[in-house]
């Protein structure tokens, strides 16, 4: 069960992301979350987070809620979210960590692809735009997910989320199949 103490129609409301340019360096302006997302987002700072569990390496994956307003019900990596201004990316990642997914204590947490750049199709007018680091960390309990944010989760071995990958039917981000391409030759995860 959640157990975060973060009010999420504040957290929304107010939460700004950070423009930066093509090489992730951040221009100094900044803008509402949501309103910042349409047909032609700026690029703008976040990161991507895989969470293995220390006792076997099985990745944990979960699939946003319902209700996101942005690919609701897909699949995809652990946890993902925008640094506030100021904010380190360590800082970021810890804060959706424990806020999305009630872990807000991540071991060994380091960066894995530290210029990894997107831009997704339109999905319902909205278009990621992001120079988003991607993250790896490990985790010795389960997740106790916040159901604004999450709809379901699961630990999957590296082959199994292979699977899911590939797999034409399934119902996966963008971003974590772009990843995995260039995740997949990398540690942790070339050792899976």
């Amino acid at each position: 069960m959640f157990t975060g103490d973060v009010d999420t129609a504040t957290e929304t409301e107010t939460e700004q992301i950070v423009f930066v340019t093509e090489d992730g360096v951040p221009t100094g302006e900044t803008g509402p979350k949501l309103a910042s997302h349409h047909e032609h987002t700026r690029l703008h700072l976040a990161f991507s987070c895989y969470v293995l569990r220390r006792s076997d390496n099985a990745l944990l994956i979960t699939q946003r809620a319902l209700h996101k307003k942005v690919w609701p019900g897909v699949w995809t990596n652990s946890v993902c979210g925008h640094p506030a201004p100021g904010e380190t990316l360590e800082d970021a990642v810890r804060r959706r960590a424990g806020y999305e997914l009630g872990m807000p204590s991540l071991s060994g947490l380091h960066c894995v692809l530290p210029n990894y750049r997107y831009r997704t199709p339109p999905f319902q007018g909205i278009v990621e735009n992001e120079f988003c680091p991607v993250f790896a960390a490990w985790a010795d309990t389960a997740p106790a997910p916040n159901p604004e944010e999450v709809g379901d989760w699961r630990w999957v071995a590296w082959p199994d989320y292979t699977k899911l990958l590939n797999d034409p039917s399934a119902n996966v981000s963008y971003w974590a199949k772009d990843q995995f391409e260039q995740l997949k030759a990398l540690e942790p995860f070339s050792g899976l």
